[in-house]
């Protein structure tokens, strides 16, 4: 409780500190002190598509899996309610497509629409130059400096690198205000990036590493993992820091060559949280990441040594084809917490390239009045007791919006060598009297996954009913005989499991799994229920067929 009203407090004060300091009548004292110029372009290593240059030169944007037609107009002018889209579109991650081009009305256009913005925004407005946001754009921007310079007259030229000089100044001046540690983080990476690509000497490079450093020791835990827990925040940080590790890559100094080893367990800790289909799993805030940007960025990291480990607050078993990823339920700290989901012992399962078993994913950022619905353990493959969680969110207060640790942390132990997790949560207890127990483990070579989901009891009244819920993967259908205690699972491939179970009544709804292509695609969800009994157990097993 103290700690949430430090929390509540401290962002309180600097939200009030950045808006004292971004008011018209002092916003000069440091938007005047923009007088760098900048020169060469940080690596860029995500994929371009000349495809995508050709349609927003023909007022179509395709951004964030969203296409909007500008009917000609500036996409900047648009009135457009989906966040990512717009977040896409001023942060510039688009100017990567234009990376290659040779034809010099592409390179005008590519001028034409910064300058545009410029002239639209580039007096500073709240959204839009939020710290992470203003600092994603400034990276985007110097990793393709060259471009919007080439060819500009003198004039355009200057009120381009005049606004990169005061959004990076903004980025100086405004980042220990930032209530969102990611927003310090992002803005502590541009920084490394600007000076990096600062005209003249660059004697400050290892004071803004070495910052650098210092916020990712804060923000990352012992794994390298986030403590968001959240896989595309991982991703979206990976991106920007994988440019700077390498244009530091001639600059061997104790802060670049620590900054190098963060990064490289970053990336360690992406992959582990990976599955067989390619996907990392869909947790706290993560749906599905474009493809071609997360096989760029894993491209970035060394080899992996894939197995079964425990890794910031995941469980992770490998066995032959099977991966299986469970989350133990572990509360990231208040600042970090805003998008964290109430998954405690949920998993996902895979089996070579195919996903069995998901979660329903985050809301679409154009249904953003179902995002809680999208949160709460319903929408994960976990058990849950009256379709409460078992850490809720909190709906009002300081910490309005941000995941709530229920009793103590949770617990999970890995027995490698037998390919067995076992989690605990206590986050019922003091409501329904019981803790749960869950025992996930694979057998014959990752071609079976057994599961038993125990209560144990926790003191008091024990009550409710016990929902333990499976949520298919797209296009997964489902075959089952009227009356038989068995249900087979027919995968895309043609693969067949079987899924049996005891110690609970069986029946089957419906689903969905976020798709960043399609919005919500149908599935399919299994669910077995039993009346909250302390001492028993709900058993389940999926097993692949052989032909």
């Amino acid at each position: 409780m103290l700690e949430g009203v430090r929390f509540g407090t401290r962002r309180l004060a600097l939200g009030v500190a950045d808006y004292v300091l971004t008011v018209p009548a002092l916003r000069w004292s440091w938007t005047g002190l923009a007088d760098d110029a900048f020169a060469g372009d940080l690596p860029e290593f995500r994929p371009s598509d000349r495809e995508a240059v050709r349609e927003m030169m023909a007022g179509r944007y395709l951004l964030a899996s969203k296409l909007i037609e500008s009917g000609g107009t500036s996409p900047f002018g648009l009135e457009v309610d989906h966040a990512d889209w717009l977040w896409s579109l001023n942060s510039f991650s688009w100017l990567r497509h234009f990376r290659d081009v040779r034809d010099a009305g592409e390179r005008r256009f590519a001028r034409t629409l910064v300058l545009d913005w410029i002239g639209r925004d580039g007096q500073f407005t709240r959204d839009t130059w939020a710290p992470a946001l203003c600092a994603q754009r400034v990276l985007n921007w110097l990793r393709h400096l060259s471009l919007l310079l080439e060819d500009a007259n003198a004039d355009q030229s200057r009120t381009i690198q005049r606004s990169l000089g005061t959004q990076i100044q903004s980025l100086k001046v405004r980042r220990k205000l930032a209530g969102d540690p990611t927003d310090e983080m992002f803005a502590a990476i541009a920084l490394v990036g600007a000076e990096l690509c600062e005209q003249g000497d660059k004697v400050n490079i290892d004071k803004y590493v070495e910052r650098l450093n210092l916020l990712l020791d804060v923000q990352l835990d012992n794994d390298g993992m986030h403590m968001s827990r959240n896989p595309r925040l991982q991703m979206q940080l990976l991106v920007e820091l994988a440019s700077i590790r390498r244009a530091l890559g001639s600059h061997k100094t104790e802060a670049s060559g620590e900054l190098a080893a963060q990064v490289e367990r970053m990336h360690e800790s992406l992959d582990a949280l990976t599955l067989g289909s390619g996907e990392p799993v869909y947790f706290n805030g993560c749906g599905q990441l474009p493809h071609d940007v997360l096989i760029a960025v894993q491209a970035n990291g060394s080899t992996r040594k894939r197995k079964s480990m425990l890794l910031g607050g995941y469980g992770i078993l490998r066995d032959g084809d099977a991966v299986v990823v469970a989350d133990s339920g572990l509360v990231p700290p208040p600042g970090l917490a805003n998008e964290a989901h109430s998954s405690a012992l949920a998993f996902e399962f895979s089996h070579g390239t195919e996903l069995i078993l998901g979660s329903c994913g985050p809301a679409p950022s154009d249904l953003p009045a179902s995002k809680p619905l999208f949160r709460q353990g319903i929408a994960h493959s976990t058990p849950t007791i009256d379709a409460e969680d078992a850490q809720p969110v909190a709906s009002s207060g300081s910490r309005a919006g941000r995941l709530l640790q229920a009793g103590p942390a949770p617990a999970m132990t890995l027995h490698a060598a037998d390919h067995l997790l076992t989690l605990t949560t206590s986050g019922y207890a003091k409501r329904f009297g019981v803790t749960l127990e869950r025992r996930l483990t694979l057998l014959s070579g990752g071609t079976t996954l057994v599961g038993q989901d125990r209560m144990i009891a926790a003191g008091g009244t024990a009550k409710g009913l016990l929902a333990v819920r499976f949520h298919l993967a797209p296009r997964v259908a489902v075959r089952r005989i009227r009356g038989e205690s068995i249900v087979r699972l027919v995968l895309p491939n043609g693969a067949v499991w079987s899924f049996l179970w005891e110690g609970a009544e069986f029946h089957e709804e419906d689903s969905v799994r976020q798709s960043s292509y399609v919005g919500f695609a149908k599935t399919r969800q299994l669910v077995l229920e039993a009346e909250v009994n302390p001492g028993a157990e709900v058993a389940w097993i999926f097993t692949l067929e052989q032909p």
